[in-house]
């Protein structure tokens, strides 16, 4: 008897060359991924490892970072800067904000301010004391050169050039010209508040030009209130505002003089003043939805109003709901509630203007999300991702999938949008989108709190308090580097009725780099080892694969080491027929 000759199963091969990352979708073109771990795009096409971060030093107590000509944080209450604790000390417990303005660095909510070029030069931004004892009032001039003047109905007779006359029945300060002959109006008639005996010099607290409000003044109607400082000495005061000499009192009294910033819910900096937003109740009980500024080159001063264009400014806004965040982009403050964006137009007259968008903005608790990569500013919202250039937003994190996230931390390195998120189950996760290429990869679990970009690199503050260099340059390198790579659900039985048969892998790894398969069926959550091999430098390798009857599969490969993947080989073998 004569046995039929049997062909051999007629086979064919899938090739995948590109790699495009992490996809988190039910159906995936060949090349992306289900689930990455410790893997990059920044060698696209091809799939490799992350760099090793760098383990710069470990905090006690983190509660913020910056990075200005050298990286500063608050660690335990104290500012440090370039790693050195700076004189800026007892901090109150909880997050900061941490701005900075020039060479200074501003924590808020403290209201504290630090110069990063001269240590001596530290404190806090606002002032506010009442002042007790002796008190005398007196007109003067800007200067705080005290006025002698004659109070009457008529003007005085044979006035000296520049002699001062109070014009009782007018209450009109007038001064004498001798070219006009003649009695001139003051335009801006001053008072001067002297507190003999002071025990503090008032001048290394308050200065001209300085935006304060008194209270308990023997005049309330003409002092009392925001007034601007014209000058400070010692132990004076100079403001505007008039008063009747004849009822200027000298004896003991209580004034009070302050310098205080508003409550603020978001602060950031643009063309050299800080920018803050409020949403809630004002120090009156009455609500508040403004935005506003400081003076320009002051951040001490939120308060000015002499109708120049270097005053501060405040504006009330119509949307509803709280702030989520602010920051400075392209030369224009931009804040964010969850569904609007107000950008505000700076004017170099000081007419600034805001125009607002009803459009996807910062999701609440996501404000640090905020970060600008190649000119466009990526954040997390409520429906995903998102990158703004100044129009509508667009969405950017369709690979992220379904999943809800929130919580964010964003930073730029290069083209690269790091993102550290948590989603609805309470997993952190690590992204990283290449917004050159468009591509997104998976890290890992690192739970991030900041991220500051210095020289290159991108350093990171995790929940533990571990500073990190994303980009590896500075710190202990890392000695472990597993990484995962798995696909979506491949069909398993083709309309061909083919069949997987092996996988064929071109990479190149260190020597000794460990590889292992793993193959799930049916996505019944089991992965059952299929294979395991020691590399020995670049080559192909063949992991002989025997799955067994399934509707569809997925493959997971796991590594240890530095790895390139080149491509991956699915070689298909058709049965079910005989020739």
């Amino acid at each position: 008897m004569k046995l039929p000759r049997l062909a051999p199963a007629p086979q064919s091969r899938e090739l995948t060359q590109v790699f495009y990352g992490y996809r988190r979708r039910p159906r995936l073109k060949p090349g992306e991924l289900f689930f990455t771990e410790n893997l990059s795009t920044r060698d696209f096409p091809l799939l490799s490892t992350r760099p090793r971060r760098g383990m710069v030093r470990r905090l006690a107590e983190p509660q913020g970072l910056i990075a200005k000509d050298k990286l500063c944080w608050v660690d335990g209450g104290v500012l440090y800067h370039g790693g050195e604790p700076t004189p800026l000390t007892g901090l109150a417990p909880g997050r900061k904000q941490l701005v900075g303005m020039g060479a200074y660095v501003c924590v808020f909510p403290d209201k504290q301010f630090y110069n990063t070029q001269n240590p001596e030069d530290y404190g806090p931004m606002e002032f506010a004391r009442t002042l007790t004892g002796t008190v005398r009032y007196a007109l003067c001039t800007l200067s705080g050169e005290e006025l002698s003047c004659t109070a009457a109905e008529s003007p005085p007779e044979g006035p000296a050039n520049g002699a001062c006359w109070y014009d009782s029945g007018t209450g009109v300060l007038k001064l004498y010209s001798a070219a006009q002959d003649a009695w001139e109006p003051v335009a801006l008639p001053c008072t001067k508040l002297s507190f003999p005996g002071l025990d503090f010099p008032l001048s290394a607290h308050l200065r001209e030009n300085d935006g304060v409000e008194l209270r308990g003044s023997a005049f309330p109607e003409t002092l009392d209130g925001v007034r601007t400082l014209c000058a400070v000495g010692a132990d004076y005061l100079v403001v505007p505002g008039l008063i009747d000499p004849r009822q200027a009192p000298e004896g003991r009294g209580s004034v009070r003089v302050a310098r205080e910033l508003p409550e603020l819910d978001f602060v950031c900096e643009c063309r050299n003043r800080l920018w803050g937003c409020r949403y809630g109740p004002g120090p009156d009980g009455k609500p508040v939805n403004e935005i506003c500024c400081s003076a320009l080159g002051d951040f001490k001063n939120w308060r000015v109003y002499r109708g120049l264009s270097t005053d501060s400014w405040a504006v009330s806004v119509g949307s509803d709901g709280p702030w989520t965040g602010a920051v400075n982009f392209l030369g224009c403050p931009t804040f964010f509630k969850e569904d609007r964006i107000h950008r505000v137009a700076v004017s170099a007259s000081g007419a600034h203007s805001v125009q607002e968008l009803e459009a996807r903005g910062v999701q609440r608790g996501a404000e640090r999300s905020l970060a600008l990569v190649d000119e466009q500013l990526f954040y997390l919202s409520r429906s995903g991702v998102l990158a703004y250039q100044g129009g509508f937003p667009r969405a950017v994190g369709e690979a992220l999938g379904e999943e809800s996230y929130s919580e964010a931390v964003g930073g730029a390195l290069g083209s690269c949008y790091y993102l550290s998120a948590k989603d609805a189950a309470g997993r952190w996760s690590l992204f990283v989108c290449d917004a050159a290429k468009g591509l997104w990869s998976r890290e890992d679990e690192l739970q991030l709190t900041d991220l500051a970009p210095l020289d290159g690199s991108l350093f990171a503050l995790d929940a533990s308090g571990l500073l990190w260099d994303l980009a590896g340059a500075v710190g202990e390198r890392e000695t472990r580097l597993p990484w995962i790579a798995q696909t979506g659900s491949l069909d398993y039985e083709q309309p061909d009725r083919r069949y997987l048969s092996r996988l064929e892998l071109m990479l190149s790894a260190p020597r000794g780099t460990r590889l292992a398969l793993f193959v799930q069926y049916d996505g019944d959550g089991v992965w059952r080892p299929g294979g395991e091999l020691r590399f020995r430098g670049r080559n192909a390798v063949s992991l002989p694969l025997r799955p067994r009857r399934c509707r569809y599969l997925a493959l997971r490969l796991e590594g240890e080491g530095e790895v390139q993947i080149y491509s991956l080989t699915r070689v298909l073998e058709r049965s079910g027929e005989t020739t």
